[in-house]
């Protein structure tokens, strides 16, 4: 059975299918969410890693900028739609090919970050965007967006009437290739249009687990006829928040709130290539003094991965040196799967992220071995083909 928040949360579309499949209910970003079946989430990180997990991502906030008056010149109208967003940014934008999806981070004046996003240039020549940001600070992002764009563009939002799944891991590409053979050829980091006999998919070869897989936006209408479609082939079991965490803390992945926040800079969190070098040479983004300075070694903290001896450090968790002295803090912490061992990310001084450093961290009060180590803590898998 599964627990029922008493919380008021939204719902997703696919919200009784987690109930009814035994889904593990709790709060997550304003979301009734399923954190995990009743297989537990060690048994669905594997099956990811091994097979394909599907997951329901649809509290990420998905949306279209669209220019109000396009002049029908391809070109020009996504350099004037790139103009809209990238000040907003740190990445190139003007610079995507038709369906080429850019990871990028939306930045205060101070060079902190706001959000990590997605933003993908449309396949088709109307100057349009296609812009996915983090659950917790949609409404935030989207006013900013808006807010940017004016009266040049306008900014729908696709959250409320769409589904957005992920199907991840192995085998991804040949359930995707059963269901809808031309989202298959897709290489990493672009997106299409695909017809799957109901309406259009809008499928980009991307995810958040470290893993070759692909994200689906779907009416939120026909969300369930797909869901169920994925879940009849045999290689695909559906997978909750538990094991979404644990992938990607071993893809070595950043979750906004924890490893980014709006005092972190990409430089510090070790994003540095979100940081587009046509905009670094322009030094056109919002604190790109800051940021420049980082990126030449004035920084007091980076983010490094660590392995630790013994019980896994959560977030908080102090950072020390081989002396016992504080000098920095975990901010993701949990027990690797597919390793056997507890990983966390977290920030120390740059003169000690060099894999190898011996570090401690305190659980508990208690100060366990721990060694800087290069992230990813296991190697990615994306398919990537020239566009």
């Amino acid at each position: 059975m599964a627990e029922a928040s008493t919380q008021d949360l939204k719902q997703t579309p696919l919200y009784a299918s987690h109930v009814a499949a035994g889904g593990r209910i709790v709060p997550f970003g304003g979301y009734a969410l399923p954190v995990q079946y009743p297989t537990g989430i060690m048994t669905e990180h594997k099956w990811t890693r091994e097979h394909a997990g599907l997951f329901d991502v649809s509290h990420m906030g998905p949306s279209f900028l669209q220019l109000n008056t396009p002049s029908g010149d391809a070109a020009a109208d996504h350099a004037a739609v790139s103009a809209i967003i990238e000040p907003l940014i740190c990445g190139d934008i003007a610079a995507l090919k038709p369906g080429q999806v850019r990871y990028s981070l939306l930045l205060n004046e101070t060079g902190g970050t706001l959000d990590d996003l997605m933003i993908a240039r449309s396949p088709h020549a109307n100057g349009g965007l296609y812009i996915v940001v983090n659950a917790g600070t949609k409404e935030a992002d989207f006013t900013r967006i808006a807010a940017a764009a004016g009266d040049k563009a306008a900014l729908k939002r696709a959250d409320a009437d769409h589904a957005l799944l992920a199907l991840q891991g192995p085998e991804a590409v040949n359930v995707m290739a059963a269901l809808v053979p031309a989202a298959a050829d897709l290489g990493f980091m672009t997106y299409g249009a695909f017809d799957w006999g109901r309406g259009t998919l809008l499928v980009s070869r991307s995810g958040y687990t470290g893993e070759d897989g692909f994200e689906i936006l779907v009416q939120a209408t026909d969300a369930k006829t797909l869901w169920d479609a994925l879940l009849a082939d045999p290689r695909v079991k559906p997978i909750g928040l538990g094991a979404r965490d644990s992938l990607r803390l071993e893809a070595g992945l950043p979750l906004y709130g924890h490893d980014l926040d709006e005092t972190i800079s990409p430089i510090e969190a070790d994003l540095g290539f979100a940081v587009s070098k046509r905009r670094r040479e322009a030094a056109d983004f919002p604190g790109a003094q800051r940021i420049l300075a980082e990126r030449e070694g004035q920084l007091t903290r980076k983010r490094v991965g660590l392995i630790v001896e013994g019980a896994p450090a959560r977030e908080g968790a102090e950072i020390l040196d081989a002396s016992g002295a504080a000098i920095g803090v975990v901010t993701s912490g949990g027990f690797a799967p597919s390793l056997g061992k507890a990983i966390a990310l977290g920030f120390v001084p740059p003169a000690l992220t060099a894999p190898g450093t011996k570090l401690q961290v305190s659980v508990r009060g208690r100060a366990q071995p721990a060694e800087v180590v290069p992230t990813p803590f296991v190697p990615h898998r994306y398919f990537r083909k020239a566009i």
